[in-house]
């Protein structure tokens, strides 16, 4: 009986070792702990995989990417080499770029398509003294330019303005973002960790993203037990060329609204924003409590430059009670840093909808009520 209780632990040891070994011999010098920490849990535009110490990304269904620290790595068939950590890029939305800003990774960005509405002053120092150049414009792109930033990569987005066929020619290897098609606020977000994994700073991504998202669904917890009856309704967007732009039930800034405990009444499956004639607007919103608006003014905006704009806006309820929340995007950086701050800004809303959930002394960031 000894000796068989002996044989079984020497086998039971061996069978451990053995696992070990496998496990080893599977990560191949990978970065388990990384790979662990940077799997997207919102984001659902990229998927991470772990192969033999390669880390494969798969950006959508046509995009895929062998992430490796070796020049002479074996990657698997479909998928395009990147060595990592790269050392320069060129952004191509204030959405990338808003990645690279809460990541503290300005110095990898070597190339811009333009600086308007732009608040960040490193940014912007970096921009006058050479360290970042404008490369033009999504369509109108230099690429002079783009060669004389030298990017490792350039970040895009393949579904929006494009116009890359002349920098595909240049075989400088283009990497989709896709953070702008999440309709999970904190999807969006999340994309911090896709740049991540291309600049080496994967644990940075995940503490911050932890903040951002324990932060946001703290509040959301607090609004999710709301009636019905106690959760007021908004409507968004406003008049231009003969059009309401209004965002759609499905995007993220809907859910926003809902996480903020209110009542969005776009209640269509439109993931982006979509134009709607004034009359159909109005019989929406007509009643609605809340009337969120963003844009450019160039003054102080006011209730008399939303009547001048659109006579007929004087009629919406939410106009008459004064309780339109308004951001002006001269005035605040909201699409430079905004993405990476889906926490603020629904806090911004909780503020509005249900001030007693939020400290008194609480300064809004982005939106307020427009006196």
């Amino acid at each position: 009986m000894k000796r068989l209780r002996f044989f079984n632990l020497i086998l039971l040891c061996m069978l451990i070792c053995s696992s070990c070994q496998q496990k080893n011999q599977t990560v191949s010098g990978g970065d388990e702990e990384a790979d662990s920490l940077i799997c997207p849990k919102y984001a659902t535009g990229y998927q991470v995989t772990l192969q033999h110490g390669i880390r494969l990304v798969d950006v959508g269904n046509d995009y895929h990417f062998a992430l490796v620290t070796t020049d002479d790595a074996m990657v698997p068939e479909g998928y395009i080499k990147v060595k990592v950590p790269i050392k320069s890029t060129i952004c191509m939305t204030s959405l990338q770029l808003s990645n690279f800003t809460i990541l503290n990774a300005h110095n990898v960005v070597k190339g811009l398509t333009g600086t308007k509405n732009l608040f960040n002053e490193d940014i912007r120092a970096r921009v006058k003294d050479g360290r970042i150049v404008k490369i033009g414009m999504e369509g109108n792109i230099d690429t002079e330019l783009v060669q004389a930033a030298n990017p490792d990569v350039i970040f895009i987005s393949p579904f929006k303005r494009g116009g890359y066929d002349a920098i595909k020619e240049s075989g400088i290897t283009l990497v989709p973002h896709l953070g702008y098609k999440e309709l999970d606020p904190l999807g969006q977000a999340e994309w911090i960790k896709f740049v991540a994994m291309f600049i080496g700073k994967e644990r940075e991504a995940y503490d911050i993203f932890s903040a951002i998202e324990k932060r946001y669904n703290a509040l959301k917890t607090q609004t999710a037990d709301l009636k019905l009856e106690e959760r007021p309704t908004v409507f968004s967007g406003e008049m231009h060329y003969g059009n309401w732009h209004s965002v759609g039930g499905k995007n993220y800034l809907a859910q926003i609204f809902r996480d903020a405990g209110a009542v969005y009444v776009v209640n269509d499956e439109e993931t982006a924003g979509e134009d709607f004639e004034f009359e159909k607007m109005y019989e929406l919103a007509a009643n609605a409590d809340y009337w969120r608006i963003l844009n450019s003014y160039p003054d102080e905006f006011s209730y008399e430059a939303l009547k001048a704009s659109e006579p007929r806006n004087e009629l919406f309820k939410a106009f008459k009670k004064r309780k339109v929340i308004y951001c002006n995007m001269k005035q605040t950086p909201y699409y430079e840093i905004s993405p990476v701050e889906p926490d603020v800004l629904l806090k911004d809303f909780v503020a509005i909808f249900h001030p007693e959930l939020v400290e008194d002394d609480y300064h809004p960031k982005y939106y307020q009520l427009l006196r």
